[in-house]
């Protein structure tokens, strides 16, 4: 029974000095001049299966990503190739042509969130057309 007492004063502690909530800034980043009369925010769950990933494409509008599982890989032209694992943020500039947007991983899956920050109505990603295609 004393120990019993022991372990639920222990945990009470533990419990007591945990704060209730936590934030932490994952990414700041300043953004492109916008239109703030016509600013829409879109926010996609995208997944790819185990090395699987999307052909070469473009965004109109700046996105903010953030990995919930798994690593993806990505490079956009004339960057180098980079890959972020759950828990990171990343930042895409308008109209970077992505090479390479893909799961890092040919066993687990990726989950990641887009959010597509726009002041205009475009699609939200347009494909690259092959004569403009490079290998990275």
């Amino acid at each position: 029974m004393r120990s019993a007492l022991l372990l639920g004063v222990v945990v009470a502690q533990c419990t007591v000095n945990q704060p209730p909530e936590a934030a932490r800034v994952v990414l700041t980043q300043a953004m492109p001049v916008l239109d703030g009369a016509h600013l829409n925010v879109t926010l996609v769950e995208v997944r790819y299966a185990p090395g699987a990933g999307s052909a070469p494409h473009s965004h109109p509008c700046p996105v903010i990503g953030h990995v919930l599982e798994g690593a993806l890989r990505t490079q956009v032209r004339g960057g180098p190739s980079q890959v972020y694992r759950a828990g990171e943020s990343f930042y895409e500039a308008p109209n970077g042509i992505h090479e390479v947007s893909a799961n890092a991983s040919d066993r687990e899956p990726v989950r990641f969130v887009a959010t597509f920050v726009c002041d205009h109505e475009t699609p939200r990603s347009v494909p690259v057309p092959s004569s403009s295609r490079t290998t990275p």
